[in-house]
């Protein structure tokens, strides 16, 4: 059990060193032994100092799962490089704003990426391009026979910046060191009660904190990850059952997707013992559990709080449980103060350990100021403590919605959407999915004398937002009812679905107003 913050880069090397033909691995069947790992993040770090990256140098890398984009990641923090995971499906202004802000020094990318990166408007630095195995591209670097014997990173050195979803405002980056990391790993060893020889099926994006932080599970204990490039729901127990994983990961709509799976006579002829993740519903946790026969462990946190701040140890439905050892979780009325049991409030994290708690966003000096009461970082979601100490989570106190595993600020939507040419003004809520969390739905007010054809609008969007920001639903409005201050009523908007144009069925559609 971790007792103070600690890095990983030594562990690898340790592993490497006196197991090289241990299994780390296996990528779709292709086994990664940990010298393979240690080798190909070797050359990847030494010829980022042939390129004049530097620790602390920023590199930026928008990479699909592979074990190239592994080698990347190890690579990164051997060299003290600061790593900038982008995702993949990001596009448009929103890519934009994640480079510029970030200001990279270098670029690692997928070769039909360039495109979108090019398209996105933002100056790029040098790039990597990863493709086939010609010179000079990712896949021949990690080819190369190099070595890389520097010392390992401070523990409180940054190892990444991850943008997540603002409230208000543009994505934030959070400023994640070695030893987050770490911590965010052995959360997950807390929260999946993972015991030697067990296999984890990985199926999340590096480029997430909730994947990234699997890998560095081999390292710390005898576990062996089953990985894969994308979440496939009809390949899902397949690909399962021929990794002989026991654990499986899941976020956003995850079960409920796989719940709507056609039932099938083997749906209990698997390995998996844990389930494990966050936004399991209570009205999907039983029947989950009971049709594929597996434990429900559901947690709760942020990649702020090092990804997991609570999990839940005791079974109890419903229920984020209780914190990790090295935090402090309270619910917080507005001056502060705890609030009684069973009365919903704000969620705040405090460190009882050093290093698990991020210290704050990159550029954003003024807001870090405030981020912090007395040590206690106030998460902005809302929740609850049962008498027992159990925590429920109760949502996003703030302006943003949770979509498929991904937080969408409205100001991400908002700001697109006003700059189309007939639109004078918007405003983006979440509404209730079929399939968990919740769907984006767009208000619309056109400029006057314009009208907004609601197709076309939809398919505009979707040219400059990420997949999972594109809204479902629209709706066009003569005006929306305003605060004194001019600020939109958003707790006034309809959150039926039965009044506006659906993207997922444009052929069955009610009018958009």
């Amino acid at each position: 059990m971790i007792e103070r913050a600690d890095g990983f880069i030594s562990l690898l090397r340790a592993k490497a060193e006196t197991n090289p033909d241990g299994v780390f691995g296996d990528f779709e069947g292709q086994p990664l032994t940990f010298a393979h790992i240690d080798h190909m993040s070797d050359a990847f770090a030494a010829n980022l100092r042939r390129r004049g990256v530097a620790r602390g140098d920023r590199v930026a890398a928008m990479l699909r799962n592979s074990p190239s984009s592994i080698a990347v990641v190890f690579g990164l923090a051997k060299a003290g490089a600061i790593w900038i995971p982008v995702n993949v499906r990001q596009q448009g202004e929103g890519l934009r704003y994640i480079l510029e802000h970030s200001d990279p020094k270098l670029i690692v990318a997928e070769a039909d990426l360039m495109e979108t990166l090019h398209d996105s408007g933002a100056t790029l630095p040098r790039t990597i391009v990863r493709s086939g195995g010609y010179a000079g591209t990712l896949d021949w670097i990690l080819s190369q026979p190099h070595t890389f014997d520097e010392g390992s990173p401070e523990t409180d050195d940054l190892m990444a910046i991850m943008y997540t979803s603002g409230t208000t405002g543009p994505p934030k980056g959070v400023l994640v060191t070695h030893a987050m990391m770490r911590f965010a790993a052995e959360a997950v060893l807390l929260a999946s009660g993972a015991a030697t020889d067990d296999v984890f099926f990985v199926w999340e994006p590096f480029f997430h904190i909730g994947g990234a932080q699997v890998l560095l599970l081999p390292l710390l204990t005898d576990v062996r990850l089953a990985m894969t490039s994308s979440f496939s729901a009809s390949r899902f127990w397949d690909q399962v059952r021929a990794a002989r994983a026991t654990h499986i990961h899941y976020l956003g709509g995850i079960l409920q997707i796989l719940l709507k799976q056609p039932p099938d006579e083997r749906d209990r002829t698997h390995d998996v013992r844990i389930a494990w993740g966050g936004g399991c519903p209570v009205e999907t946790w039983l029947p989950f559990a009971e049709r594929f026969g597996v434990e429900i462990r559901e947690c709760y946190g942020m990649t702020e709080t090092s990804s997991i701040a609570t999990y839940n140890r005791n079974g109890e439905v419903g229920s984020v449980g209780q914190h990790t050892h090295w935090f402090d979780v309270m619910v917080a009325v507005d001056n502060g103060a705890a609030a009684p049991a069973s009365d919903v409030g704000i969620i705040a994290v405090r460190e009882r350990l050093a290093g698990p708690l991020f210290k704050g966003y990159f550029k954003a000096d003024g807001l870090n100021e405030t981020l912090f009461r007395d040590g206690w970082f106030s998460t902005g979601d809302l929740g609850v403590f049962d008498e027992a100490g159990n925590l429920y989570f109760k949502g996003r106190a703030s302006d943003s919605v949770r979509h498929r595993g991904e937080n969408v600020s409205a100001w991400e939507v908002e700001s697109v959407a006003e700059r189309h040419e007939d639109i004078e003004a918007c405003a983006m809520i979440g509404v209730a999915s079929d399939i968990g969390e919740q769907d984006i739905k767009l208000f619309i007010k056109p400029k006057r004398g314009r009208a907004v054809n609601v197709a076309a609008l939809s398919d505009w969007l979707a040219s400059r937002l990420a997949p999972y920001q594109t809204p479902r639903y629209v709706v066009v409005v003569d005006d929306f009812e305003r605060t004194p201050s001019e600020r939109i009523m958003k707790h006034r908007l309809s959150k039926s679905t039965d009044d506006c144009w659906d993207r997922l069925s444009p052929a069955n559609n009610t009018p958009a107003r």
